[in-house]
């Protein structure tokens, strides 16, 4: 049915920056709200950023001014720019998708469609 896909995470030195892509398929592909969580070892998923389909945004107070999300010319495609990155932004990054508002669009729990998730590395 849905498929998302993240790619560009690796290994980076603090302070560098990293950018993050996502893109979702399918037939029946409807988003209203797309974004970013992480999670690291031995810590709950966190939200990272969001977007919906007419572009507002919004942001983790962690990653805040550092991070900026932003869509292509589809809908289904969400890319995450990091920079002034730290040790503590090291964790998988995974791409989610919904396709109705409703609930907390900063809960892992309200978002249907999830990708496998990409390693970022934030060395010292």
């Amino acid at each position: 049915q849905v498929q998302l896909v993240e790619s560009g995470g690796g290994l980076v030195q603090a302070g560098g920056s990293l950018t993050l892509s996502c893109v979702a398929s399918g037939r029946t592909f409807s988003s209203a709200q797309m974004a970013w969580f992480r999670q690291a070892p031995g810590k709950e998923r966190e939200f990272v950023a969001a977007i919906t389909w007419t572009g507002s945004t919004d942001y983790g107070n962690s990653v805040k001014g550092r991070f900026t999300i932003s869509g292509a010319n589809a809908k289904n495609t969400v890319s995450l720019q990091m920079n002034s990155l730290q040790p503590e932004d090291t964790a998988v990054y995974y791409c989610a998708s919904r396709t109705e508002f409703g609930l907390d669009h900063r809960t892992a729990y309200s978002y249907e469609y999830w990708g496998q998730g990409t390693q970022v590395t934030v060395s010292s």
